[in-house]
């Protein structure tokens, strides 16, 4: 039987578990009567290239070429800017301020010109000559069965970087990883019949153009560009027939990883709003305890 308590007022309790009374107070209260350290100025020796603030969780609009074409997701923030040899430091605040002030306004919407326009604005709030905002977030879109035609939700892992300097102007760089069905050329070779597959994560990293427009929605072509080149797509929902015609496509396209890299290579290489590009690709190998890698870079 548990022992009955007699528990003293929260007051009480409190200083039990080490509260004390408030001390006295000397010191200012008043916003611009108190030091601004950060905004001192002398030789504090180095410019630093980036200072702000990371792992930012924030709602966002998505919009997207696919179903569901309008989405709320939740994304992680990374905001930044570059401080002289002359300053002690940023005003960490300012760039949540910025953040809000957006989600005041309809919510954060990501598209190019909303971070066009939000790093611009914020070099401006933190009185630097440069900014630089980076997101990172899970994009949905359906799939449906090839034969059924069900329709599930798949998802990729989706990135994008806008840096914003007084005199270069605005520099756009994005990513996506999603996830293939590969299967084995070897195995496919040397075996009386069947061929071992994996599940493959593509991740393709580029530089958008100047003049890219909004009109071309990024995310689905660099997801076409994945899936289109690999054995056979991940589906959400797969009845027999689907399945079937799945495995056989997937036996019908064997790809190696280097093959894979190579031919999301050949179809980035086409987009005109593209002006350079990483690709990785990286199996999760089913017959092995390894993983198998391959990646290569292009800048046109």
């Amino acid at each position: 039987m548990s022992k009955k308590i007699n528990l003293p007022p929260k007051k009480e309790r409190h200083r039990l578990f080490g509260s004390v009374e408030p001390g006295v107070k000397l010191k200012p209260t008043e916003k611009d009567k108190m030091p601004d350290l950060q905004n001192s100025k002398k030789d504090f020796l180095f410019t630093i290239d980036a200072v702000g603030i990371s792992n930012v969780k924030h709602p966002v609009i998505i919009e997207s070429s696919l179903n569901p074409a309008q989405q709320t997701t939740i994304a992680t923030f990374k905001m930044t800017s570059k401080i002289s040899y002359d300053a002690k430091g940023t005003n960490m605040s300012r760039f949540t301020e910025q953040l809000e002030k957006y989600r005041q306004n309809g919510g954060f919407v990501i598209s190019t010109q909303n971070l066009y326009d939000f790093t611009k604005e914020l070099a401006a709030r933190l009185k630097q000559k440069d900014a630089s905002i980076e997101l990172t977030f899970p994009w949905f879109y359906e799939r449906k069965g090839p034969s059924s035609e069900l329709v599930g939700l798949n998802h990729a892992e989706a990135s994008i970087s806008v840096t914003y300097d007084e005199e270069a102007g605005f520099r756009t760089t994005a990513s996506l990883t999603c996830a293939v069905t590969t299967l084995c050329p070897c195995s496919k070779e040397i075996s009386e019949y069947s061929a071992h597959n994996q599940r493959g994560f593509i991740t393709m990293e580029v530089e958008l153009t100047e003049d890219y427009q909004e009109q071309v929605d990024w995310k689905a072509a660099l997801l076409e560009a994945a899936e289109t080149n690999a054995s056979a797509m991940i589906h959400p929902v797969l009845k027999r027939p689907d399945e079937k015609m799945v495995t056989e496509t997937a036996y019908e396209n064997p790809r190696f990883v280097e093959d894979m890299v190579r031919l999301v290579a050949a179809d980035l290489y086409e987009l005109n709003f593209i002006k350079a590009f990483t690709v990785k690709c990286r199996n999760e190998e089913s017959i092995h305890l390894h993983d198998a890698i391959a990646s290569l870079s292009y800048r046109k």
